[in-house]
C-alpha cells in the first residue's frame, strides 16, 4: 500500500470528504516531494499535488502517485487552490488544524467560498509514526552516519578546545558525506551541560567537565539523532554515579520496549530508576519522541502519552539529569520496534568516556 492509499483509507475510516494537506512534512510523506511548498488535496477516491511555479520541474519528476499542478504570479495561492477545490465540487473540506495558522484560515474561509472548512487532527501524523522498510533503511543509513561522526569527533575532544570547535567539526564530517546536520549541534560543557537544549558557544572546554554532545544526521531526507556525555580529564565521584543512574534508565527503558507497551510506560521506568538516587526530579522532559522525515517526529514517549508502541515505529530514547551549577548528563539512542521488541539503530560505546583518550 502506497502512502497516499494509506491516507485515502483513513479518510474513509473517519468519513472525511476531502481534505488539504498543508504540513510539509505530511505533504513530501503522502507524495514523494522534496520541495519546501506544497499542498496535496485529497478524496477518498483521488487526489493532486498542487505547488508553485518554483517547483513546477520537480513535481514531475518526484511525485508518482498523483497528477500535479502549479500556479505562478500574479496567481495567489488561496485563488489557486479554491478552483481546485471548486472544480472538484468539493463543499466540505478537512484542515490539518494542528498546523495552519489562523490567518491562513481566514484567508481560505475568503477565497473557498460556499465550502465548509471543518479540522481535522492527528490525520496524517499517526500513519507516519509505522515506518515502511525503506524508511527504517533511511534512517538507518542516517544512524550509520552519526555513529561514524562521533568516532571522528572523539579525536579532537580535550581542554582547551571550544564548544564551537567541536559542533563545526561534527557539521562539516555531515557536509563531507552528502548530509547535513539534523538540527542545530549541541556542544554543551561544564556548566552549560544542564542545559537540555544549550547552544554551542565560544566556551573553551575543561578539564573536569561535562561534555554533552547532541546531533544528528539528515542523510536523503531521513534523520539520526543521538546524544553522548563524556568527560573531560578524570571523572569526579558524583560525576561517576550520576552518569550511572542515567545509563541505567536508559537500559531499563530500552529492555521495557515492545510491541504493546504503552509509551507512558515506558517513560515512568527510566523515572523510577532515576528516583531510586533521588535524581527524577532533574529529569524534566520526555524520554523520548518519534524519529523519521522529521526530527521531533510525530509520537512522544512521555507521562501523558496515549500512544502505544507497534512495529515500525522508529523512537528516540534519551534520559537525562541537568543539575543547575553540577551540569548535566543524557543519553540518546534510535530504535525501531519489532514483533519481538527493539533493534537498536545507534551503536556508539555508552560507558562513561573521558578525553583525551589514552592519557
Amino acid at each position: 500500500m502506497t502512502n497516499l492509499q494509506k491516507l485515502q483509507q483513513a479518510l474513509r475510516e473517519r468519513e472525511i470528504a476531502a481534505v488539504l494537506l498543508s504540513n510539509i512534512a505530511n505533504v513530501q510523506w503522502v507524495s514523494g516531494f522534496s520541495g519546501s511548498s506544497a499542498w496535496v488535496l485529497a478524496t477518498p477516491a483521488d487526489a493532486v499535488f498542487l505547488t508553485d511555479s518554483r517547483y513546477t520541474v520537480q513535481a514531475k519528476t518526484e511525485v508518482k502517485d498523483m497528477p500535479s499542478d502549479s500556479y505562478a504570479s500574479p496567481v495567489l495561492s488561496a485563488q489557486f487552490l479554491a478552483r481546485h477545490i471548486e472544480g472538484r465540487g468539493i463543499r466540505q473540506l478537512g484542515f490539518e488544524s494542528d498546523s495552519v495558522t489562523v490567518s491562513t484560515l481566514k484567508e481560505w474561509e475568503a477565497a473557498f467560498q460556499g465550502v465548509q472548512l471543518t479540522p481535522v487532527a492527528e490525520l496524517v501524523g499517526p500513519l507516519r509514526m509505522v515506518k515502511s522498510a525503506e524508511e527504517i533503511e533511511g534512517i538507518r543509513k542516517a544512524c550509520v552516519l552519526a555513529d561514524q561522526c562521533f568516532d571522528n569527533v572523539r579525536r579532537i575532544l580535550r581542554p582547551g578546545v571550544s564548544e564551537l570547535e567541536v559542533a563545526i567539526e561534527i557539521e562539516f564530517f555531515f557536509r563531507k558525506r552528502g548530509a547535513t546536520a539534523a538540527f542545530p549541534v549541541i556542544a554543551a560543557s561544564g556548566e552549560n551541560s544542564a542545559k537540555p537544549h544549550g547552544t554551542a558557544t565560544e566556551k573553551v572546554i575543561e578539564e573536569g567537565d561535562f561534555l554533552t554532545l547532541d546531533f544528528g544526521a539528515c542523510l536523503n531526507g531521513f534523520n539520526s539523532d543521538i546524544t553522548r556525555t563524556v568527560v573531560i580529564g578524570e571523572p569526579s565521584t558524583r560525576q561517576r554515579e550520576v552518569y550511572g543512574q542515567v545509563l541505567q534508565a536508559q537500559l531499563a527503558s530500552l529492555e521495557a520496549m515492545k510491541p504493546g507497551v504503552p509509551a507512558k510506560e515506558v517513560d515512568a521506568v527510566a523515572r523510577r530508576v532515576l528516583a531510586e538516587a533521588d535524581l527524577d526530579g532533574y529529569f524534566g522532559h520526555g524520554l523520548g519522541h518519534g524519529l523519521g522525515m522529521l526530527v521531533h517526529d510525530f509520537g512522544r514517549l512521555a507521562p501523558t502519552s496515549e500512544h502505544v508502541l507497534a512495529p515500525g515505529q522508529v523512537w528516540t530514547v534519551e534520559p537525562g539529569v541537568y543539575i543547575e551549577g553540577f551540569g548535566g548528563v543524557r543519553i540518546e539512542d534510535d530504535v525501531v520496534v519489532t514483533e519481538s521488541g527493539i533493534e537498536t539503530l545507534t551503536h556508539s560505546p555508552k560507558d562513561l568516556l573521558t578525553f583525551p583518550e589514552g592519557r
